[in-house]
């Protein structure tokens, strides 16, 4: 069971024109566009502007940057250290904390067991 008028019916060839690559291409399509040109059959089709293509786009080209990753490794890195080096003296304070209440919880026994005597 399919589903009437799914597909559009205005699919027709248009040319995808790249001005900064200087690039087009013959395709089907249903980009609308009040804008034609003169293919290299001779015959006139619909033309769309596009602003990058696999002419002009730098991953298809080669021309593909690479981007400083050294930096924000470093910067991502410093503050993982910097959160176990601070995870850590919560933790030392932490032990220090139940070692005196510790210390204050036996010294409290000792006072009361010389009371009791």
């Amino acid at each position: 069971m399919s589903k009437k008028e799914l597909h559009p019916k205005d699919y027709r060839e248009v040319v995808f024109l790249d001005e900064a690559a200087g690039f087009s291409f013959l395709t089907k399509s249903t980009a609308k566009s009040k804008e034609t040109i003169k293919w290299q059959d001779g015959k006139e089709y619909p033309l769309v502007k596009v602003q990058i293509s696999s002419a002009s786009h730098p991953f298809f080209t080669g021309e593909e940057k690479i981007i400083d990753t050294e930096g924000r490794v470093d910067r991502f890195k410093a503050r993982a250290e910097k959160a176990k080096k601070m995870r850590e003296a919560l933790e030392n304070k932490a032990k220090k904390a139940a070692k005196e209440a510790e210390k204050k919880a036996k010294a409290k026994d000792k006072i009361e067991a010389e009371v009791k005597e």
